[in-house]
């Protein structure tokens, strides 16, 4: 069937934008996440606390908007949710998450300045060094590592 409908393409030679949307039509959807590893000039990490998730504190991050570059888009996200302005700097880890059709992308950056204002998603924030974070889940303390070795 794949063989047939391959010919059957390339017979058409549809426009570009016919293609692209009968593509999102038979394909696949999933998201991108972007999440950030985001360090102040006491190389403290940036935590929020989330109102709807499980584990209250974790790292900032959320989902990219159509045609905003993952950068943006944290940068975006962090600033959306608590005021704060950073620079995503460094693409860090590429993860998929198979069960949710979900791509992750987690940058590393600096804090650059900005006013908390809590939002109806975060409620507080704070820099913590690794020992005295709040708790937070195993795969974003493995994140964290990778980080920080990378900074060494």
């Amino acid at each position: 069937m794949k063989l047939i409908m391959a010919k059957v393409w390339k017979f058409l030679h549809l426009p570009k934008n016919i293609q692209l949307f009968l593509m999102r039509i038979f394909q696949d959807v999933f998201l991108i996440g972007v999440t950030g590893i985001i360090f102040n000039d006491d190389n403290e990490i940036l935590v929020f606390k989330h109102v709807y998730r499980t584990h209250s504190w974790s790292l900032p991050g959320g989902y990219i908007k159509s045609g905003e570059h993952p950068q943006e888009g944290i940068e975006r996200e962090i600033f959306e949710e608590s005021g704060l302005v950073v620079s995503a700097d460094e693409l860090l880890k590429t993860r998929t998450d198979r069960t949710s059709a979900r791509l992750d992308l987690c940058f590393v950056g600096k804090f650059i300045g900005g006013d908390f204002k809590p939002t109806h998603e975060v409620t507080e924030y704070g820099f913590y060094t690794l020992e005295n974070l709040p708790l937070l889940r195993t795969n974003q303390l493995f994140l964290i590592d990778q980080a920080l070795k990378q900074r060494k």
